[in-house]
């Protein structure tokens, strides 16, 4: 398309600038569209975005967890920072405080109620007797439920804990973050179900979420950040488990990531009905997939190296180790030896062969925060409109 010369219009003292700033907005709707106003998080998980959840209930993770940031273990499976503190620190708001520790959190912005090892689905096998948390989404939506009815009483009656429970607004004013279900296709993976039988297993899954996503809409959640499941089979805990797996040309074990895109695609045919269902709620989709994949498929365009292998760990080609994992012990000749970090976890991906480094982390949140990576492809601070050129 052309656009008309410039000869025909004669308007004085206007800089191009301005009309070209008028232009676009009138083009591009999506940018007269105001910055969302988030005055608080509610985070449902899994490790991926536990800030402390699992640490407060039944064990925590032990140095050298979090030495790349807080210098200390903080709750958190990694080196240092989550990408959901990432997504907080952004949006001007404080790191989230688990749900479920009961010592020195402050509510006022939000609450976490993720915990490691968390699934979807009923869990088959819970800790300690088994692998999974017993926080799965369904008891995470409980908590909820009775979290906000429970903090709102506490505001009512005053005292020095009212001003650490969130405004009765904010339930709906805040922004409902998800980024669950790595766990339920881990627990088909060792407990010995095919490929297939795992594939078959997802559409209960999504099921499940769905069901999720509509009891917490009916408490008044209205503005949902989603996000697919990341590539499970480039992480150093399926690699040295299964290896006869076939691998990709980027060395990932090609089934098992077939499996975490048919959940995804899955997942967003549930997004898209949800769109229909709930038409007063915002949902927008996140490709973390795609991100995470990027840095095992060309680690050294953004600056890693050696993304199969944990920074912290010991034993064999991915560093990793199912007896004896990151901040263990292990005999050496008679000899104790701590399991510890590599040299430089920031330029690493994979921190202990579950999760990701807090450099990894970080830099999956600027891609996704662009919206580049969204459906609707608008930015995090826009995660309150709806695209305004589709109908969802």
């Amino acid at each position: 398309m052309e656009f008309p010369s410039t000869t025909k219009f004669h308007i004085p003292h206007v800089s191009f600038l301005v009309i070209l700033s008028i232009a676009t907005t009138v083009l591009h709707p999506a940018f007269a569209t105001k910055e969302c106003y988030f005055p608080a998080i509610f985070n449902f998980g899994d490790s991926n975005s536990d800030t402390g959840g699992l640490a407060a209930s039944l064990f925590a993770p032990t140095p050298p967890y979090g030495k790349t940031y807080f210098h200390r273990p903080a709750g958190r499976f990694s080196d240092g920072r989550l990408i959901i503190d990432f997504i907080a620190q952004s949006l001007g708001l404080p790191y989230l405080s688990a749900y479920l520790d009961s010592l020195g959190t402050n509510f006022s912005y939000g609450a976490n109620y993720a915990t490691a090892a968390s699934t979807i689905t009923l869990p088959t096998s819970i800790i300690p007797q088994g692998g999974f948390s017993p926080f799965y989404l369904d008891v995470q939506y409980t908590q909820f439920r009775d979290f906000k009815a429970r903090t709102q009483f506490i505001r009512h009656q005053g005292g020095i804990f009212a001003s650490l429970m969130p405004k009765k607004e904010y339930f709906s004013e805040a922004l409902y973050t998800f980024d669950i279900g790595q766990n339920d296709l881990g627990a088909g993976f060792f407990g010995n179900m095919t490929v297939q039988q795992v594939n078959a297993s997802v559409p209960d899954i999504v099921n499940s979420f769905s069901k999720n996503i509509k009891n917490i809409y009916n408490l008044g959640a209205r503005s949902f950040w989603i996000h697919n499941t990341g590539p499970i089979g480039c992480l150093p805990y399926i690699l040295a488990n299964f290896l006869s797996a076939k691998r990709d040309e980027y060395g990932c074990a090609k089934e098992y990531n077939e499996v975490a895109q048919y959940f995804n695609h899955k997942l967003k045919e549930v997004v898209v009905e949800l769109r229909k269902d709930l038409p007063l709620a915002v949902f927008t989709y996140v490709d973390i997939y795609s991100v995470k994949y990027s840095l095992f498929s060309n680690p050294k365009k953004y600056g890693f190296e050696h993304p199969l292998v944990a920074c912290c760990g010991s034993g064999g080609e991915y560093n990793y180790s199912g007896s004896v994992g990151c901040g263990g012990t292990i005999e050496v000749n008679g000899t104790e030896i701590f399991v510890g970090s590599c040299e430089r976890p920031s330029v690493r991906v994979n921190w202990d062969g579950i999760h990701y480094t807090e450099a990894a982390n970080k830099f999956i949140f600027d891609q996704i925060s662009t919206g580049a990576f969204s459906d609707p492809p608008l930015p995090l601070n826009m995660a309150c409109h709806r695209n305004s050129t589709k109908n969802y």
